[in-house]
This record gives structure tokens, C-alpha cells and sequence, in this order.
């Protein structure tokens, strides 16, 4: 299952293509981002100011008043207030806007990120069977919450805030330099040290953010199979396996993400190593200025302060490029899911409006225009390997069709085809005469009801997971679908009837009771043709009598097709379609098969002398 599990390494990637596709979703917040920059960099103007406050207070106030006298030092003592009250000021406007943009960005940053999630989440709906089929549930829900959260991150963190950055860091220069350029020459010293430090940062981050991303969805795979799969851990007491196997995978993640840590642990260090190194520089030269009288010591103080939150920003800006780098291994992973197109997908201009989907008014004449036909199907869900080979028959509206055969003969993969969850390579499957490629999917779906083997309850209630919250069924139309397949007694014998709380997968019901529930939902969207793919394997031999009495009633004018290895369920039908490897080997009425002394009568003496289910192997 590792394979299965693990993703394709997507190579290099151009940052500037991900960023413009990032940008694009931002474009509608474009005012709000704007208004948080101009918040940003009033913030940044506030601090900015703060240091040449003090270094006002020192060189003009504080130095003069310790040479004066008296009067001078009350003259000049008068002169702090005014300063002592504008640094205030600025403080409180910073923290009043701090917050004001804090709230603002974050809002704005979370709208962003509700949108690509709801894109991604759209776009996987769209996708065909195939797809999930290759594509373990962790890693989707991996690219939904983890792969989107962290582009939450970029937007909040990044986007706006590097705009405060580099304003604080030109307007600090700014000042420096006009305040004394030697020593801001001094200051400015380390920042091209800095520059290659972040290049090289940049070429071993990326790497280490991909690869980690990689193993947290390959974590989240395994955990979901897992999780899904527990019952069957405990009853093959597996567990001990399972928690290798999850440790093996667990290592992984922890190898891949502390080497992530090494790499960002070296690069911070070393920008606080040159930026220090800045710091004494500056220190050393300037003290030798303010001791020959050249500067004042204010002016020093101005230097260290603004020489300190000048390299602070660029550490954040380091930092930032970390955000960065994870926003967009996570991107990548995004894009390319967004980009992954649907193997099914519906002509531009389908043959079949969508309109084009009431069932047949009972008592009309059937129409000459066979409900379902099959003209030459060839089908491998991988190439080449062959599930149906040259598969052709045609049901007629209103008939009862079974299909019967071994275990891995084909008969389920017809079920699918015929609701078009997959395209055939060779030949056409029609309904009502067209294509299934020139249906809109919505419409031939609409037009298909299915009921397979495996039930998928929702966590709601029973009435909604019969209706699936389709406000066009109503209430009464839930309870009518359910007493036609003999559901409604046992519901009502719930503590709150059709209002039933369901947990996940209905793990609270058995398995028969599921079954029902999932036939009413067939029945209540009244579709023209019915698929019942094993649909009575999971229901006792009592509900299965009922059911068949309350089917016979309900396919008097729908077209049914039955997958049944339990043949005493399928007698009745107006043909059986005998399934051998992928081709039909037999077809006609029960009697008729029998009478042929073929492979349906094989079927019938093993499964009534007690051998159970015929597969490959028997034959």
C-alpha cells in the first residue's frame, strides 16, 4: 500500500507562476489588502519616528540642560514635556492601528483562504470515480485543511506585512543617512551578507518545506485508511502491524520535518550573527564619533535603535520567505489538483437536454427505443486490462434485467457504465437511444437511481439521509419511499422515528436496516431506471421476501437491472445476462437457462448445494 500512498515529486516549479495564481484570488480583497498596507505603514512611520524622538530629547534637551543653569535647565525642562507627550501619542496610535489592521487582515486573510478551500473542494466533486480510486482520502483531505491553512499563513503573514517591512527598512536608511552617512554605511555594512544568506536559504527551504508536505499527506492517508479500516485491525488483531507500519511512516514525517527545522535552525542564527556584528560596528564607530565630539551621544542612541529594528525587519523578511516557501509547496499541490481534469466530463453542447428527465406515465405505450443498450463495450479501469470484452445487449423500458456470474466477471462495472461514473475505451452505451457521452451528467444521473452493497450513510438524520436534503422531496415523499421498501416500521420503532439521529456511515443501524434506508433514497428521487447492485445481500432472508413483494410493485414502470449473486432473488426477471470473464456467455428467463444445461445451471446447483458464490476458480 506504500505506492499507493505516495505522491508524484512535481519537480521544479516556477514561484512567480504559483504567486500570480496566489495574487488572482487576492484580487477581489484588493481594497482591504490596500487598506491594511496604508495601516501597516502608518504603523511603521509611528516607530520610525519614536527613535528620532529620543535622540531629540537627548542631543537638544537632556546634554544642553546638564551644562546649564538653573533657568536654562526650567527652559529646557519645559521643552520635555511636549516630547514625552508626542512619543506617547505615537504609541497609542500604533497599538489602536496594530489592532485595527490585525483584525482587518486576518478577516480579509480568512476569506481568501474560505475561497480557494471552497474551489478545491468544488473542483474534487467534480472529479470522476477514477480519480478517487487512484487518490487515498488522507491526502484529498490534506490538500482541503493542511495545503490551504498554510496559504492562510502567506496572506496574513507575507502578503501585507512585507510591505510594512520594506517601507520600515527604506525609511530607516532614509534617516540614517541623513542624520550621519558614514556611520549609516557602518549600519548598512551586513545587508549584502544577508542577501546571499537568503539565497542560499531559499534553494534548501523550498526542498525541505516539499518534502514535508509530502509526508504529512502521506501521514494523513494512512491514518484515514486506517481509522476507516479498524474494524478489521481488531478482528485480524493487527495492531502491532498497523503500528509499525504507522511509525515506519511516522519516522518519516519527523526526519523530513526536523531537517526542515536544521535549515531554517542555521539561517535565523546566522542573521542574528551579522546583524550584531552591525550593531558593534556601529557602536565602535560611532562612540569614537560621539567621544571626538562629532555626533551626539542621542544620535547614537537614534543609530543603535534604528540599526537594531533595521536587521529585525530583515529577519522577519527571512522569516516571511519561510512562510513562503511552505505556502507554496502547499500551492503547488493545490494547483496541480485544481489542474487535474475530470475523465468524465460533458460535451459543451450535450445531445440530451437536462430538462429531459420525467419517467414514463404508467399505463402509456413503451416506447420502440430501448431503455438501456450496450453495443460492443470494451472497458479496463487500467489499460489494457480488460473488464468487458465486446459486451452487447439492449433492455427494453419497463423490463427487469439480471446479471449473474463469478466474482470478478464484470457485472458491477456494467452498473457503472450505465450511470457513466466511467467512459468506455471501445464501443457506446445508449440510453433512451443516446450516447451516455452526450448526457449532461446531472440529468442521466438524475435519471439512473442506484442501490449497491456498500451503504454510505451521512451523519444527520434518517429523513435526511433519504432525501439527502433535497428540498424537492418532501416529508411525505421520504415516508412513502419508505414504506414501499418495507423501511418505515422499523424506523418508527426508533426513539425518534424519521428524525433518527445517524452518525457517520450509520454505524448504529445494522446493516440491513442501512440497506433499506439506502433503497427508500433510490425510490425517493423516482428515477426511470433502477440499479441493484447486491443491494439485497446485507438483508435477511424476511425483509429480503418483503422487499421483493414491495420491488414488484415498484419497477412496474421503471427499467431495472439487478446484480444479485443470490439467485433465488432474481427468478422473476424478464432475462438474466449470464457473466463469464467479461463477456456474456448466456441470457434469457430462469427456466430457459436451466433448461440449457449451461453455466447458470452451474451457478444454481453450486449455490443450492451449499458452496456458496461462484468465482474464477470454479471454472
Amino acid at each position: 500500500m506504500a505506492g499507493f500512498h505516495e505522491e508524484q515529486d512535481l519537480g521544479q516549479v516556477y514561484d512567480a507562476k504559483l504567486i500570480v495564481r496566489l495574487l488572482g484570488y487576492a484580487r477581489p480583497h484588493a481594497r482591504a489588502l490596500a487598506g491594511c498596507v496604508v495601516l501597516l505603514m502608518a504603523f511603521a512611520g509611528l516607530a520610525l519616528l519614536q527613535p528620532y524622538l529620543i535622540k531629540t530629547a537627548i542631543d537638544e534637551i537632556m546634554t544642553p540642560a546638564a551644562l546649564a543653569d538653573a533657568a536654562g535647565k526650567a527652559a529646557l525642562g519645559a521643552k520635555l514635556w511636549p516630547l514625552a507627550a508626542l512619543y506617547a501619542v505615537t504609541v497609542v496610535i500604533g497599538a489602536v492601528i496594530e489592532y485595527a489592521q490585525g483584525v482587518w487582515l486576518q478577516s480579509t486573510g480568512q476569506a481568501i483562504v474560505a475561497r480557494i478551500r471552497q474551489d478545491v473542494f468544488d473542483h474534487l466533486q467534480t472529479l470522476s470515480l477514477s480519480f478517487f480510486d487512484a487518490n487515498p482520502v488522507g491526502r484529498l483531505v490534506t490538500r482541503v485543511t493542511n495545503d490551504v491553512e498554510a496559504l492562510n499563513e502567506m496572506y496574513t503573514s507575507v502578503l501585507v506585512n512585507l510591505f510594512k517591512d520594506v517601507f520600515y527598512i527604506g525609511g530607516a536608511m532614509i534617516i540614517m543617512f541623513s542624520m550621519n552617512w558614514r556611520l549609516a554605511a557602518v549600519s548598512c555594512v551586513a545587508i549584502p551578507l544577508v542577501a546571499a544568506a537568503a539565497a542560499f536559504f531559499q534553494k534548501l527551504s523550498r526542498a525541505a518545506w516539499r518534502e514535508v508536505r509530502l509526508k504529512i499527506a502521506r501521514l494523513n492517508a494512512t491514518l484515514s485508511e486506517n481509522f476507516s479500516g479498524m474494524r478489521v485491525v481488531q478482528i485480524f488483531a493487527r495492531e502491532a502491524k498497523q503500528s509499525a507500519e504507522f511509525r515506519a511512516i511516522n519516522d518519516d514525517h519527523f526526519r523530513a520535518s526536523m531537517h526542515q527545522l536544521r535549515v531554517y535552525a542555521v539561517f535565523r542564527p546566522l542573521l542574528e550573527l551579522l546583524s550584531t556584528a552591525a550593531l558593534v560596528g556601529v557602536i565602535w564607530y560611532g562612540g569614537h564619533q560621539v567621544l571626538a565630539g562629532v555626533i551626539g551621544f542621542g544620535t547614537l542612541y537614534a543609530f543603535t535603535s534604528y540599526n537594531r529594528n533595521l536587521y529585525e525587519p530583515i529577519n522577519a523578511v527571512a522569516e516571511k520567505y519561510n512562510i513562503l516557501q511552505s505556502a507554496l509547496a502547499s500551492a503547488e499541490r493545490i494547483f496541480q489538483l485544481l489542474a487535474t481534469p475530470s475523465a468524465v466530463q460533458d460535451k459543451p453542447a450535450p445531445a440530451v437536454p437536462e430538462a429531459r428527465v420525467e419517467v414514463r406515465v404508467a399505463g402509456e405505450p413503451m416506447p420502440s427505443t430501448p431503455a438501456i443498450e450496450f453495443r460492443d463495450v470494451w472497458f479496463a479501469y487500467a489499460e489494457e486490462h480488460w473488464v468487458l470484452k465486446g459486451v452487447s445487449f439492449r433492455v427494453t423500458p419497463g423490463q427487469t434485467v439480471a446479471f449473474v456470474g463469478a466474482t470478478g466477471a464484470g457485472k458491477s462495472t456494467i452498473m457503472s457504465l450505465v450511470a457513466r461514473y466511467y467512459d468506455v475505451q471501445k464501443g457506446q452505451v445508449l440510453v433512451d437511444g443516446v450516447d451516455v457521452r452526450d448526457w449532461p451528467q446531472a440529468a442521466l444521473r438524475r435519471r439512473v437511481g442506484t442501490v449497491m452493497q456498500d451503504v454510505f450513510l451521512f451523519a444527520g438524520d434518517v429523513a435526511g439521509n433519504v432525501s439527502l436534503s433535497d428540498p424537492a422531496i418532501s416529508r411525505e415523499a421520504v415516508e412513502r419511499a419508505a414504506v414501499l421498501v418495507g423501511a418505515d416500521a422499523f424506523i418508527r420503532r426508533l426513539p425518534n422515528g424519521y428524525d433518527e439521529p445517524v452518525v457517520e456511515r450509520g454505524m448504529t443501524l445494522s446493516a440491513g436496516q442501512r440497506q433499506l434506508i439506502s433503497f427508500a433514497r433510490a425510490l425517493a428521487y423516482d428515477p426511470a431506471i433502477l440499479v441493484l447492485d447486491e443491494a439485497t445481500a446485507s438483508i435477511d432472508s424476511e425483509t429480503e421476501a418483503a422487499l421483493q413483494q414491495a420491488m414488484k410493485t415498484v419497477a412496474a414502470d421503471r427499467t431495472t437491472l439487478i446484480v444479485a449473486h443470490r439467485l433465488s432473488t432474481i427468478q422473476d426477471a424478464d432475462c438474466i445476462f449470464v457473466m463469464h470473464k467479461g463477456e456474456i456467455r448466456e441470457h434469457g428467463r430462469h427456466s430457459e437457462l436451466l433448461a440449457q444445461r449451461g453455466l447458470y445451471q452451474r451457478l444454481w446447483q453450486l449455490q443450492f448445494e451449499g458452496t456458496g458464490p461462484l468465482t474464477e476458480a470454479h471454472q
